[in-house]
């Protein structure tokens, strides 16, 4: 894999982006759904691809052709292969990067509702996905135990956890996972912003929203919809924080996310000396080595952080900058994913992959319905609905509900939001549970992580219920 064919490579992905922006902006059905570019891109990679593409060519008899395969090249798809892997240890590590970290306390008071509520939604994935796991898909369709954790990896961590888990399954010889979370994860997004919609109608239509009165508010302008800002109401996609002749502002930008991504790396090197050192020798079981470099990189830019916040007295890192790193890694990771995503291994696992993904919607709905009312003390509905959005696979899905039902921030759900990402990412939703509970599957079995994610759900629930939903 030589410089040159890895560069084509990225400009083939820029150029599918772009195409899927255009497709965006002409058709009214992808705004409406508010489908992101490069799930669009992705899909057109797929169907150009050998999936999709290659094999109707195989199967009208036409061989030998330049089509045979698709119109990209194996060297190609080879190198998308291996874009998400890299590109989700830059999105995790850019998740806190730019971000003033407030006190634990300042943070509990103003998100507590909505991170008992997140923990328990994405605990309950792992409940209802390893049950659903041990009753049915195993017993039924030989599926690997390890399916349990599908759900979670797939809705709540999104296609980026989802791609970031691929070397992990492999690894543990559960090389269908890869592409069954990455189908799961762009079922997750459609269904979550439809899904959405449908009960944000519902919610002002039977006066469960504070915020919106009527029927005809829920609407974005047309601005959001086709994607593109209009001219008067363009803002600056970040500060320049130094003078681009002693270094350009991005660059700096892009040494502090590698900074933050080597600050997890020496974590993660350091976690799997000690357990060789320790009960790795001594009971042969080795859980370190298996776990991702992504949750340390989010680690990684905490610290970095936290130690920018008190020495850099020139606050040369600016958020604006950072999320632009951070969305353009998304873009990318997205696209290749979902464009070399093989639909065989789906095709060959339909029954279990279809349970999976509606035993998570389902759950997804009840936590929303029936837990949201009863764990916020107020604007309950604006706030779940946010909480709904990205347990269904992204938190762009989150807020964009959120902006839908409360345009003009009168509720705490959006500060509320922002403080619970804190508190919850560490944790699940691509955190280090999300990438140890795979191998927690494979060394102690099912039983054990359903009990523990269990009695874990029933903590953040009752603390949800019986503190916050008192008050």
């Amino acid at each position: 894999m030589s410089a040159s064919t890895v560069g084509l490579s990225l400009i083939v992905i820029g150029l599918i982006l772009l195409i899927g922006k255009w497709i965006r902006v002409v058709s009214p059905p992808f705004q409406k759904l508010f489908i992101p570019s490069s799930l669009i891109g992705g899909f057109l990679g797929l169907f150009l691809g050998p999936e999709v593409l290659g094999n109707v060519v195989s199967w009208a008899g036409i061989t030998g052709t330049f089509l045979s395969g698709g119109l990209f090249p194996d060297y190609m798809l080879d190198v998308w292969v291996a874009l998400p892997g890299l590109f989700i240890n830059i999105i995790f590590a850019t998740l806190f990067l730019g971000k003033k970290i407030p006190s634990l306390r300042q943070m509990w008071i103003l998100a507590g509702p909505q991170i008992t509520h997140g923990q328990t939604i994405a605990w309950g994935q792992y409940v209802f996905g390893i049950l659903v796991t041990i009753l049915i898909l195993t017993p039924f369709f030989g599926i690997d135990p390890m399916a349990g954790a599908l759900i979670e990896i797939s809705f709540e961590g999104g296609h980026g956890t989802a791609a970031g888990m691929a070397a992990t399954f492999e690894e543990l010889g559960f090389e269908q996972a890869g592409d069954l979370s990455l189908g799961l994860a762009t079922i997750g997004i459609l269904f979550g912003v439809i899904f959405g919609i449908v009960m944000l109608n519902y919610g002002v239509r039977s006066g469960k929203t504070m915020v919106l009165q009527n029927p005809e508010e829920i609407s974005l302008d047309a601005s959001r919809q086709t994607g593109i800002i209009d001219f008067d109401a363009r803002e600056s996609a970040g500060k320049i924080t130094t003078r681009p002749e002693s270094i350009e502002p991005l660059s700096l930008h892009f040494a502090y996310v590698g900074v933050a991504i080597g600050i997890g790396y020496v974590i993660l090197q350091a976690l799997i000396q000690i357990e060789k050192m320790t009960w790795g020798q001594a009971t042969d079981i080795y859980l370190m080595a298996y776990i991702p470099l992504f949750p340390l990189a989010m680690i990684g830019g905490i610290i970095l952080q936290m130690f920018l916040d008190r020495y850099d007295v020139h606050q040369t890192l600016d958020r604006g900058l950072m999320m632009r790193i951070q969305g353009l890694s998304l873009d990318i990771l997205i696209t290749s994913a979902i464009a070399t995503l093989s639909l065989t291994v789906i095709g060959n696992n339909l029954m279990p992959f279809l349970i999976l993904a509606t035993v998570g919607i389902v759950w997804n709905l009840v936590a929303f319905m029936y837990l949201g009312p009863r764990m916020m003390p107020t604007y309950w509905f604006e706030r779940s609905i946010g909480n709904f959005g990205q347990s269904m696979g992204m938190t762009a899905s989150g807020l964009l509900l959120m902006r839908i039902a409360d345009p003009d921030n009168r509720s705490p759900a959006m500060e509320g939001f922002g403080y619970k990402q804190l508190l919850f990412e560490p944790i699940v939703g691509g955190g280090v549970f999300t990438a140890a509970s795979v191998p927690l599957i494979f060394y102690f079995g099912p039983i054990p992580v359903l009990l523990l994610a269990f009695v874990v759900m029933l903590f953040w629930m009752g603390l949800g219920i019986f503190y916050f939903g008192k008050k």
